[in-house]
């Protein structure tokens, strides 16, 4: 990476860390830690997470770290959509019809960006999925899902039809996760991972800044599950604000190479 964005990253990182953790990760702490038990105890996921590890590339801003964080706020995502936001509070029954889904679900987390770097990644990226699992096993009906879901998780592109209400589901919180990375991720990792692979000039990635922070401010009204509704605002408007003084420090602390 070149060394003005390793500074202006760290400046970026400074702003972030001054801001509390979206609400998300505190009203939710039960739905998160559970998802996080799926994914570190299922022997399936955990043969699916060391194949990513070794196949998905990670200097584009999309890489094993991203893919990891949206597997766990889908898992997330999908147990309290099944359960209801306060099942945490009531001890509500967790059956294994919840647990398979937030199982599925997690495999669509891992192999979203599997595609990243090609042309219509979610298209590709769902044809790739649809064949890997094929030796994985997932019934035919979930390993449509999970290729349905890949396929439906950009942001301002009309989603083809899903054929069932759990594939819509799954569809949904895969779409919402990856949706959250656009808060604070995106100025802690993303954007400098991604403009050091496209080697973008700093006089280039300052002139399109306040476009990017326009398509921000309109992922805000696209989040799809009940839950993500409710909480994915926040993570966004946490972002336009690290965003928005994150700006101004490179117009005046970094002006002189601009």
């Amino acid at each position: 990476m070149d060394v003005i964005y390793v500074l202006i990253r760290k400046r970026a990182r400074q702003i972030v860390f001054r801001f509390p953790p979206p609400d998300f990760y505190k009203d939710f702490s039960w739905a998160y830690d559970l998802s996080g038990k799926v994914f570190e105890t299922d022997p399936v996921i955990r043969v699916l997470h060391a194949f990513v590890a070794e196949h998905l590339e990670n200097d584009f801003g999309h890489g094993l770290k991203h893919a990891v964080k949206v597997t766990l706020d889908a898992g997330a995502l999908m147990f309290i959509e099944q359960t209801g936001p306060d099942a945490g509070k009531h001890g509500v029954k967790i059956d294994d019809r919840i647990i398979r889904n937030v199982f599925v679900v997690q495999c669509a987390g891992l192999l979203h960006d599997i595609r990243r770097k090609g042309k219509n990644h979610a298209e590709k990226g769902a044809d790739y999925a649809r064949e890997l699992l094929k030796t994985y096993p997932l019934s035919p009906d979930e390993t449509e899902d999970v290729s349905q879901a890949i396929r439906n998780h950009e942001a301002f592109r009309e989603s083809p039809a899903v054929s069932t209400s759990r594939g819509l589901l799954i569809s949904d919180c895969l779409y919402d996760a990856d949706k959250f990375r656009w808060g604070p991720d995106n100025f802690t990792d993303t954007v400098w991972e991604m403009v050091s692979f496209s080697r973008t000039p700093l006089s280039e990635f300052i002139a399109f800044y306040p476009k990017g922070m326009e398509a921000l401010e309109r992922i805000k009204s696209t989040f799809r599950t009940h839950t993500g509704r409710k909480y994915g605002p926040q993570f966004i408007d946490i972002g336009l604000a690290v965003g928005n003084e994150l700006y101004e420090v490179i117009k005046t602390e970094f002006a002189h190479l601009l």
